[in-house]
């Protein structure tokens, strides 16, 4: 049996292998298919400081290997969060990591500093693909100043684990990923969901009411390799990869590329029980290859 033990900065990860924000709910709704204790860790669904409905319906649609959501970053606010969510996951076995979400530097603050009281919360995902309403709704993920305006500031509250989730919606994410890194990131994760659309061809009309949405699924894969690869050489905090991973082969690809964990995202709709599969194929994968720790395979891409 190989060591699946990785390290994210101060977080010591039990195996690589993690599910993504908005795609596990707050794991509670996955515990009736599985053990969700095997898991690394849970980065469960967005959180905004305020009440957020959401963008109108149709908010989500099927495209040919994969899915575009415009979901809007639903939900019942950080101190809904808090008093309500939080007692029931607190003490699952696993890392539970909230990925938290603004529209404005003050708002990420806020939440971050909500969210830094729990005791049982070890880290935050900083969704810096967020839209700035204060200068023109540009995300702050698209521009280095942007970037480390937000992760600036909330890294002065946040004394705990601070990933950062980029955007690869951006012409050179090396540059956005170190900007998270001089700024005091301890990790980034990659990548978002890229920007896409579908047309009805019979109403002549967008099908997600926000007409443009984020692609993911097994179709986002390649390039989610590509700037995971780039990052690695750029950067020395931890990449956490996702983007496309439906089983223990893309998992390995990721962390050959340079990824030291990976998220698995839209594949829980399809299968609830991916992550856990791919726990044990790379377990049989590192004993096939003689590889005694999982950890051996971050950037192990031979070139």
């Amino acid at each position: 049996m190989a060591d699946l033990r990785v390290n994210i900065g101060k977080l010591n990860l039990k195996n690589p292998v993690m599910t993504a924000s908005g795609t596990f709910g707050y794991g509670t709704e996955y515990a009736d298919f599985m053990d969700i204790g095997q898991l690394g860790g849970i980065f469960v669904k967005g959180t905004t400081i305020e009440h957020r409905e959401g963008n109108p319906y149709p908010r989500m649609a099927e495209t040919p290997s994969g899915m575009l959501n415009a979901v809007g970053l639903q939900n019942k606010g950080a101190d809904y969060f808090v008093e309500k969510i939080y007692p029931e996951i607190k003490d699952y076995n696993t890392h539970m990591i909230v990925n938290v979400s603004g529209s404005s530097i003050e708002s990420y603050v806020e939440c971050a500093e909500k969210i830094a009281t729990l005791e049982n919360i070890p880290a935050i995902e900083l969704n810096i693909s967020c839209p700035n309403v204060k200068k023109g709704g540009m995300a702050f993920g698209v521009t280095c100043a942007g970037a480390s305006e937000v992760v600036k500031a909330v890294r002065k509250v946040y004394p705990k684990v601070l990933i950062v989730k980029l955007s690869p919606n951006v012409t050179d994410i090396t540059e956005i990923a170190k900007a998270a890194e001089d700024e005091g990131a301890d990790a980034v994760s990659l990548i978002n969901t890229l920007l896409g659309m579908a047309i009805n061809p019979i109403t002549r009309k967008p099908v997600l009411s926000t007409i443009t949405g984020g692609l993911s699924g097994p179709c986002v894969k390649p390039v989610a390799l590509r700037m995971v690869w780039q990052t690695y050489k750029a950067v020395k905090i931890p990449i956490i990869g996702l983007g496309g991973i439906s089983n223990w082969k893309d998992a390995v690809e990721f962390m050959l590329a340079g990824a030291t964990a990976i998220q698995v995202g839209t594949y829980n709709f399809i299968d609830p029980t991916a992550s856990v599969k791919i726990i044990n194929g790379l377990n049989e994968y590192c004993d096939q290859f003689g590889f005694k720790s999982v950890s051996e395979l971050t950037g192990a891409l031979e070139i």
